[in-house]
Parts: C-alpha cells; structure tokens; sequence
C-alpha cells in the first residue's frame, strides 16, 4: 500500500519519534490519536494530526487494526528504516529519488519529469489546482529527502547524496 499524504518535514528527525511516541501502544481511534498528537506535539489543527498519523503509518511507525482503530508499533524509527519505508511507501518517491543526480535538480524540473505520474482521477478531483497540489508534494518529499540525508540542497536544486 502506498500512501500519499506527508506532512512538511520538521527540524530533525526526532519529531518522528516524538510523533510515534504519542501514538498510543493500546488501540485507540482516530479522534483519540489525533488528540494526543495534537496535545503531545502541539500541532495547529486535527488536519495536521491526521497526516501526521497517516505518515506514521506510512513509515510502519503505527497501524491501524481490523476494527478502524490506531496503534503504535514497536518499530525503532532509524535513520535507516525511515529512508527504506519512506521511498517504498510513499506514493511518489522512489519516482522523485530516481530523479535526483550529481546534477542539481529544481523543484519545478522535477515536478515536470513526475507530472505524467499524477494518476487521472487526481486530475478530476481537483482540476484548477492539482498541478500545484502535486508540486508541492513533490516539493515536499524532496525536502524529506534532504532531511532523511538522501539528498542535499544545492545551487537552487537537490542533489543526491546517498
């Protein structure tokens, strides 16, 4: 399963464990989850609680059980699991990776390579405002890769690193 959504990255990595920590080990429900993230991490709003807890599961930080409620796993979030889950899971990224080089790549020259992979019902869904959805996206995980040390910024683009 891949998942879509990824919240801005923040300073560092151990937000994610703070992020995983918050999510309870006894299962809770969506509304419970994004509580406690929302109280533990100060996040702004329910919003960007539940990307955060989609994230997490994304990362197979969390899960979510048969019966619709959420639990925290007991998965240490390395450096290197992050990277691994990060590039196998989230819809899009192994796709922006294979896209950076040597050379530095700009947001914009990415998203013009990933463009075609959009799928067409996101072209529907939101038709006025998808290709600027989907390049923020692509903004976003290539600032994920930086922070996840697959990439670096470099003369106004991203370089791979890893």
């Amino acid at each position: 399963m891949k998942f879509k959504l990824v919240p801005e990255p923040p300073a560092s990595l151990d937000r994610v464990a703070e992020a995983q920590r918050a999510v309870p080990l006894v299962p809770g429900s969506e509304d419970d989850c994004c509580e406690r993230l929302m109280r533990r991490l100060d996040f702004p709003s329910r919003d960007v609680a539940r990307t955060w807890l989609t994230f997490l599961r994304a990362l197979e930080l969390a899960e979510q059980t048969p019966e619709g409620s959420f639990v925290r796993r007991r998965t240490d979030p390395t450096p290197d699991h992050l990277r691994r889950a990060f590039r196998e899971r989230i819809f899009g990224a192994e796709d922006v990776r294979s896209m950076l080089s040597s050379d530095p790549t700009t947001v914009d020259e990415a998203f013009a390579a990933f463009e075609g992979r959009v799928p067409v019902w996101e072209h529907h869904k939101n038709p006025n405002e998808w290709r600027t959805i989907w390049r923020d996206r692509v903004e976003t995980m290539l600032e994920w890769f930086v922070l996840l040390g697959v990439a670096e910024k470099q003369d106004g683009g991203y370089v791979l690193t890893e």
